[in-house]
């Protein structure tokens, strides 16, 4: 019999946590993902179902990075604490779990990797919480201030021609904001950015070179990328070091900057807005521990006047459809969001549609997170993960390679 989905006829305000399912999933993209920390295959994922014992199942997904295993086993861990609490107290239950970690495991004092590990939970319970009141996530947390989400189209490619071309591809499909990785070596970086540049015409232009440059290199590619009038530079500098470093580089640059992997938690935001240090910041549910605390870093840019551009990390739809909601309540979000979806050769939501037009996505009316699972598509990835997991630990560790990158890399270890 399929979890119920429904909202009960008088939902028990009590409703408690009966049993949660995860299922590690390998979700291979549709073509290799080139940024300038290596090249990606594949995006590690793990399902998670709260069943409630009124009979609704919440659903969401958690990231996996870098690798599924050690995130399982904190999730793992943590299901006991939750089992018999109630799906309306999962802000306490998390935090209660934090401090029993910090305590007994030692997990809790590195917050970052904490929140990513829980946010599928906390996701999965907003999902049981707005099944069970019959609305969707965006109404409980007071409405929605606009009706729809507008996302940047994201270039893939390896090669300047295939970005190009791409990129074009993607205005012509009606966005009108276009988002490029780069640090990947300067002769590179100015040979893509210059193609697009020319592909595309006056369309904005984000880059992102993912942490790759020192301050001395990113105040010398700035300078050589200012005459593409791009929209911003997304964290061109180190994470760690947060910001003092970006700030340094703000102060010598007319290109506006972004913070992504400087920014994580409310705190992260307080400091990067106290110190003038970006002009935007590009953050996600995984990295915040979910709903409440992203909101709750969304409301100190919003203080500081500097708006919030969505984060994608390797997910599914089913993270789209729960930042969409969730997005919807924010007053300074941007108007260029990261989708990442697309990316995968087979998604796992099979409904609502989740393809932008000219760039937007309305924002769903649905109960809970707003979507459909496709059973069949989980199924797939969970069995590609279970290949996965047969293989030698060596290659058990790179869950994000692809079968052709890992082979060449096991090719080279046999020849030497």
């Amino acid at each position: 019999m399929p979890p119920r989905t429904a909202p009960t006829k008088n939902p028990d305000p009590n409703m408690k946590i009966a049993k949660i399912r995860t299922t590690p999933l390998l979700c291979r993209f549709k073509q290799p993902y080139h940024w300038s920390q290596g090249v990606n295959y594949a995006a590690p994922l793990i399902l998670i179902e709260i069943d409630t014992d009124e009979g609704i199942t919440g659903i969401a997904e958690c990231t996996a990075s870098p690798t599924i295993d050690p995130v399982l086993r904190i999730i793992g861990d943590a299901i006991p604490h939750f089992i018999g609490k109630s799906v309306y107290d999962g802000n306490r239950t998390i935090w209660d779990y934090y401090r029993y970690s910090f305590n007994a495991r030692g997990t809790g004092s590195a917050p970052r990797y904490f929140s990513q590990a829980m946010a599928g939970i906390e996701l999965s319970l907003w999902d049981a919480v707005g099944k069970a009141a019959g609305q969707p996530l965006h109404r409980l947390l007071g409405g929605a201030v606009r009706d729809e989400v507008r996302y940047f189209g994201f270039v893939q490619g390896d090669k300047p021609e295939e970005l190009a071309t791409h990129a074009k591809s993607l205005v012509d499909q009606g966005f009108d904001v276009l988002y490029v990785k780069v640090g990947r070596g300067e002769a590179m970086d100015l040979e893509i950015v210059g193609a697009v540049r020319k592909a595309v015409g006056n369309v904005r232009l984000r880059l992102d070179a993912n942490e790759v440059w020192d301050i001395m290199e990113a105040r010398r590619m700035f300078e050589k990328l200012r005459p593409y009038d791009l929209d911003f530079i997304e964290q061109p500098v180190p994470g760690p070091g947060g910001a003092e470093i970006l700030a340094q580089l703000r102060a010598t640059t007319s290109i506006p900057i972004a913070a992504d992997q400087s920014v994580y938690t409310p705190q992260d935001v307080y400091d990067i807005c106290r110190s003038r240090a970006a002009d935007a910041i590009v953050l996600g549910l995984h990295e915040t521990c979910g709903v409440l605390r992203f909101r709750k870093a969304a409301a100190i840019a919003e203080a500081a006047w500097i708006r919030i551009c969505l984060h994608g990390v390797f997910e599914s739809g089913i993270t789209t459809c729960a930042t969409n909601q969730v997005a919807a309540t924010l007053p300074n979000l941007d108007d260029g969001n990261q989708i990442m979806w697309q990316l995968l050769e087979e998604d796992l939501v099979e409904s609502p549609s989740l393809k932008p037009v000219k760039g937007g996505l309305p924002i769903s009316t649905k109960p809970g997170l707003g979507f459909e699972l496709d059973r069949d598509a989980v199924g797939r990835a969970a069995e590609a993960h279970r290949k996965q997991a047969k293989r030698s630990p060596r290659r058990r560790a790179r869950d994000s390679l692809g079968d052709l990158e890992a082979e060449a890399q096991d090719l080279v270890g046999r020849q030497g």
